[in-house]
């Protein structure tokens, strides 16, 4: 919003170019969204303790959690906010890739938002079935994934690309495309909502792949650094580095009352619609494997459940004590805080190796 009326007004007063950079407005988006985040939060925790929407606790979980029935949910709402607000300040919105993460906001934060809701108002942790929640997911993906596929103007933006490879790339074709991007957006999505089971477990992780993937976005969007580093050029995509900003902000600012002892939840509204825009975010720029690296956390926190699920169901037994796996190392004697604080560092392990290639190629 901002970039249209220093448009306009840049002809008068020169200094206003400044606001043409993304690098300038990718920091205040950051700055913008973290201070509506930090001032807005308190007011929204009072109100939720006064409604009384507070977090239902698993009865088979780990007994130490029981302690958190109490606590408010649904704080991605605070986080949505702040980042919508943010990126329609700072964000160019002539660019089709803004409009296309705020429906993306919009359709995932409505699941979400339904299914804190059943929670709530049913006093279980059980919401929304799983199937209807699939269901819906996919509908939207397919939607997004196909507004992408027919709206792009090179190949590249459709190549499906092999990280730490020069020049090893596949046409993906229409049925490819949107179903490689459906899967990775649905898959991102309940992921991160697997893994928001410990107080700041989620949400730090999702901030420093943001940080990652907004270094991958300026190179796609960048006609120098893309040819450079045999990159595909995405043009336009480098605005998606000021949408990760803004991310940046109101996540942190979201951890600083996430933090153990959690203070309040961001709920289903929150997990589900962060994970389907980090997904969003890679289909663009076409990094879905530097994304599954990245993510690695998110991966081995999915893979658990699978895993679990299956051995139970075929030999009657289980692999880990419980799963998601977080709890598993919770019940085997790890503080939460020690599970947490171990899994970001694995975190920040995957996204350097994620980095790397950048040049390895």
């Amino acid at each position: 919003m901002l970039l249209l009326l220093t448009d306009y007004l840049k002809n008068s007063y020169s200094a206003l170019n400044i606001f043409g950079y993304i690098t300038f407005r990718s920091i205040f988006s950051c700055l913008t969204a973290l201070s509506i985040s930090f001032f807005l939060t308190p007011i929204f925790l009072n109100k939720l303790n006064k409604i009384s929407f507070k977090q239902s606790i698993r009865d088979d979980g780990p007994t130490s959690h029981l302690k958190k029935k109490n606590t408010p949910t649904m704080g991605g709402v605070m986080i949505l906010i702040s980042l919508l607000v943010s990126i329609l300040i700072w964000g160019d919105i002539q660019n089709k890739y803004l409009w296309l993460v705020v429906a993306t906001m919009v359709c995932f934060g409505f699941i979400g938002g339904i299914d804190d809701y059943l929670k709530i108002i049913r006093s279980n942790h059980k919401g929304l079935s799983a199937g209807k929640k699939i269901l819906l997911q996919t509908f939207f993906s397919l939607l997004i994934s196909s507004y992408i596929f027919f709206t792009t103007s090179t190949i590249q933006e459709t190549q499906l690309i092999v990280p730490f490879f020069k020049d090893f790339n596949f046409n993906l074709g229409v049925f490819g495309f949107i179903t490689l991007s459906s899967l990775v957006i649905i898959s991102s999505s309940n992921a991160v909502n697997l893994t928001d089971g410990l107080d700041g477990l989620a949400i730090f992780p999702c901030v420093l792949i943001s940080l990652a993937l907004g270094i991958f976005a300026y190179v796609a969007g960048h006609t120098v650094f893309s040819g450079y580093l045999g990159f595909p050029y995405i043009e336009g995509s480098g605005e998606l580095v000021v949408i990760l900003s803004a991310f940046v902000g109101s996540g942190l600012a979201f951890l600083w009352f996430n933090a153990y002892p959690a203070e309040v939840f961001m709920g289903d509204i929150g997990s589900l619609t962060i994970g389907a825009i980090l997904g969003i975010v890679c289909v663009i720029i076409r990094q879905e494997f530097v994304f599954f690296i990245m993510s690695g956390l998110f991966v081995m926190e999915t893979l658990s459940v699978i895993i679990q699920v299956i051995s139970f169901k075929l030999t009657r037994k289980r692999i880990f004590k419980m799963a998601p796996i977080h709890h598993h190392f919770e019940i085997k004697g790890w503080k939460e805080n020690q599970v947490v604080v171990r899994f970001w560092i694995i975190t920040i392990i995957l996204i350097l190796l994620a980095l790397s290639s950048l040049k390895i190629r």
